[in-house]
């Protein structure tokens, strides 16, 4: 069905009926109910705080009482993505969004700070992470607010010395032009 066709589809129904169809939508689908449970009440620090501390939990796990050892960091950047895209598709405010992926990128800094990091997909997958979010604070007209923590991300990857801190110049110059 197009939009053109939903839009006619719906022009016939009456006010009732289409009460009752969103409230079904609402009912039937997940991403419905929480779009319209944001959009009627966007507690956006919620979400970031909560945002946050499932990312921290990927590099600083926390342990649990009953284990003798602290659990190993996961890394995955898939948990940060999975976030940034939920809270794009709310339409959650890009100030919000750019900071989690600042923070992301951040977190994983601190981590590589304190230890050694063998795997060259995490170089790559935070050299991504730079790449969006310097092409979303980008587009998104934020850059000036932001751009201090990106120059010192891009600082802290020469300082620890990263294989492809060079790609991270090369972004942060874009910025520049």
């Amino acid at each position: 069905m197009s939009k053109r066709d939903l839009k006619k589809y719906l022009a016939e129904l009456n006010k009732e009926q289409l009460e009752e169809q969103i409230i079904e939508l609402y009912e039937k689908f997940s991403p419905v109910k929480t779009y319209y449970d944001f959009a009627f009440n966007p507690k956006e620090d919620k979400l970031l705080q909560e945002c946050k501390v499932k990312i921290s939990q990927e590099y600083f796990p926390i342990k649990k009482p009953q284990a003798k050892r602290r659990p190993k960091a996961k890394m995955r950047r898939s948990v940060a993505q999975k976030y940034i895209k939920h809270f794009i598709s709310l339409g959650v405010d890009p100030f919000v969004i750019a900071d989690v992926m600042l923070y992301n990128i951040e977190i994983a800094q601190t981590y590589s700070a304190q230890n050694p990091i063998k795997q060259e997909l995490f170089f790559k997958s935070m050299l991504n992470s730079f790449e969006q979010l310097v092409h979303f604070t980008i587009s998104n007209g934020i850059l000036s607010e932001f751009k201090t923590r990106i120059v010192s991300v891009y600082q802290e990857t020469m300082q620890q010395k990263w294989k492809n801190s060079y790609e991270f110049e090369i972004l942060l110059e874009k910025i520049d032009q």
